[in-house]
């Protein structure tokens, strides 16, 4: 085991998507010396995306990539340190904390910011992830507005698939949500206003095979199946969006923080755990907005917080 992991850390971030680099950089200037975990998806969900317009000071907008490699070098100026690992195993109960990542690595910290994030639940398509940021998506409010003018389809059958349907009739000539069932998942409110807007279409009892392109350069059709009659066709569209939902992934402190049903960190006070010193920022806690520019937000509170934390209590 090397000194960087033997040795107690003033703070520990988990993750390197938009809320643990900020967290970051914000605990690397108050000279916290943070270590940086990069887990099984370095950059989060903006690793997924190509051109980011809304995130401020970028008026021309930034690759999403370029974006998370510019707040990686800011963080590591400051005196960031970084780790690739997978954490195995938490133990909050007694401080300092302990985090086993596998094998012989072991960490020790005072205080802990999970930026975890959520993943985002994909089909499984075989062109699927080839196409992400070129017409498939799982963020109608990132990516809807480059598909104006344009017919879109919606994958899913719960609340998320009625609001990104919602939210992407904005932009869209029309748009075709399509159900492997005959019924939904959503509320009834949900529902009903998704079938009274004029723009919004529906297919039941099918499933999408495949997302076409023959370039792979952007997308122009959808391969669909009819569950009931076995039909299967190409169905013309410009772009898909995923209204499957997201997986937070906090599985590993199950028991030792509090949960909602879908698995999602919950906090009080904007970060803070019902663990004291432990502080929870980005997708892995915020369910409703999810956007780069409050995830930072959110990874700038839990330094901050942490800070006072180590001051308070004697660092």
């Amino acid at each position: 085991m090397d000194a960087m992991e033997n040795s107690v850390r003033d703070t520990v971030v988990l993750g390197t998507g938009c809320a643990g680099l900020t967290a970051a950089i914000y605990a690397a200037r108050a000279n916290l010396k943070p270590l940086v975990v990069e887990g099984h998806e370095p950059g989060g969900q903006l690793s997924l995306t190509t051109l980011v317009e809304n995130f401020p000071g970028f008026p021309d907008g930034i690759q999403g990539p370029e974006l998370i490699e510019n707040m990686r070098k800011q963080a590591a100026r400051f005196g960031a340190e970084y780790m690739r690992g997978h954490l195995v195993k938490a133990d909050l109960n007694e401080r300092p904390f302990k985090l086993d990542f596998g094998g012989d690595k072991t960490v020790l910290t005072r205080t802990l910011i999970i930026a975890s994030g959520a993943s985002a639940r994909w089909l499984g398509l075989p062109n699927e992830h080839k196409l992400i940021g070129h017409g498939v998506s799982s963020c109608a409010t990132c990516d809807g507005f480059f598909f104006k003018g344009k017919p879109i389809t919606v994958i899913g059958g719960g609340d998320s698939a009625m609001e990104e349907a919602l939210f992407l009739s904005r932009f869209a000539t029309k748009v075709t949500i399509i159900h492997r069932r005959e019924h939904f998942r959503a509320s009834k409110i949900m529902l009903d206003r998704a079938r009274k807007h004029e723009k919004i279409e529906f297919l039941t009892d099918t499933m999408v095979e495949d997302v076409l392109d023959p370039s792979l350069k952007e997308v122009t059709a959808l391969k669909l199946k009819n569950l009931k009659t076995g039909k299967v066709w190409d169905f013309p569209t410009s772009a898909m969006f995923l209204g499957i939902g997201h997986e937070p992934n906090a599985k590993m402190f199950t028991g030792q923080l509090d949960m909602d049903d879908d698995g999602y960190l919950k906090t009080h006070d904007f970060v803070m755990t019902r663990v004291p010193g432990v502080f929870a920022c980005g997708d892995v806690q915020d369910r409703r907005y999810r956007q780069a520019i409050t995830a930072a937000g959110s990874g700038c509170a839990a330094a901050i917080e942490a800070e006072k934390f180590l001051e308070e209590h004697g660092r």
